[in-house]
């Protein structure tokens, strides 16, 4: 196995790292972004997600889960045009659950779970 950090506030508080990859597949753990709101923390977090893709040896392209975690599910549609721009043509299968985050500043949380190219 390998562990990939990014160095994110709650890895240590919590006890995580931000991806593990092992036995083929890239597993993200969910991933907040910075901005004043939901636009700007979903471009923060995807930004963050694709460094570990890249670490790990893959990318978007290879995402074959994504779960969308939103305290206000109405915030989730101004980050479409976001989302199908960086999954349209390679679709995950997804998930889009509303519930409370780890801190109410967040406005979306976003975890993938992704292959790794043969």
């Amino acid at each position: 196995m390998k562990r990939i950090s990014s160095g994110g506030e709650f890895e240590a508080k919590v006890g995580y790292c931000r991806a593990v990859v092992a036995g083929g597949w890239v597993h993200v753990a969910g991933t907040v972004g910075q901005g004043s709101d939901v636009v700007a923390q979903c471009r923060s977090a995807l930004a963050t997600i694709k460094a570990a893709l890249e670490e790990a040896g893959t990318d978007f392209a290879h995402v074959v889960r994504v779960t969308y975690i939103l305290p206000d599910r109405t915030e989730f549609e101004p980050c479409w045009p976001i989302l199908s721009e960086v999954f349209g043509e390679n679709p995950p299968a997804a998930t889009m659950i509303e519930c409370g985050t780890i801190d109410p500043k967040y406005r979306i949380e976003i975890e993938v779970t992704a292959l790794l190219p043969s």
